[in-house]
């Protein structure tokens, strides 16, 4: 666990840290996936989540919601709420489209497996449960992470076998935010 963890809203003085955090951890998750030649789709999720951290930034009523993870004034992870992605819609017929999606959960290489996922984690729940909000959806391709969160979050949603190709499934998560509380 790291110590003196700062969980806080991003400012235009973190943006450049964190598209580096996308651009390192997704292209870190892509490799480890087996799937680093993907280059396009690895520069398309890269491009997404700049987008989406912009939006948040750029529209005070915006309905995307970002926080960081700082350790000694360094950017080292992210974590997102908003709208349902089109991945979770597709694969649940839009079952989910009124739920928001806790998404864009990237940690540096070198911070991964010291409880910063789960500090942001803590620090997003606390903040949907101020909001009245009481359920999120999350969905994941990455294997490694699939690992993770069926540990986290328990016997996914729905399991959409071979989405990704053979044996590579996408699971979605449909979780409550009372069971995430952290006293």
């Amino acid at each position: 666990m790291i110590n003196d963890l700062l969980i806080s809203n991003p400012t235009q003085a973190d943006v450049k840290a964190a598209y580096q955090i996308f651009e390192t951890a997704i292209s870190d998750a892509f490799e480890k996936e087996g799937l680093g030649f993907l280059r396009e789709e690895i520069h398309r999720e890269i491009t997404h989540k700049k987008y989406l951290l912009d939006a948040s930034l750029d529209k005070p009523d915006s309905d995307i919601y970002f926080l960081i993870a700082k350790q000694d004034e360094t950017v080292v992870g992210t974590i997102s709420f908003g709208p349902c992605g089109e991945d979770i819609k597709k694969c649940t017929e839009n079952q989910l489209q009124s739920v928001g999606e806790l998404g864009s959960l990237y940690i540096l290489p070198g911070y991964q497996g010291q409880g910063v996922g789960s500090a942001l984690i803590n620090a997003m729940v606390a903040h949907l449960s101020k909001q009245g909000i009481d359920q999120f959806c999350l969905d994941s391709g990455y294997k490694r992470a699939q690992k993770r969160w069926l540990r986290k979050f328990g016997v996914p949603y729905k399991v959409v076998k071979n989405y990704w190709g053979p044996d590579s499934d996408h699971m979605i998560w449909l979780c409550k935010v009372i069971d995430f509380i952290k006293e």
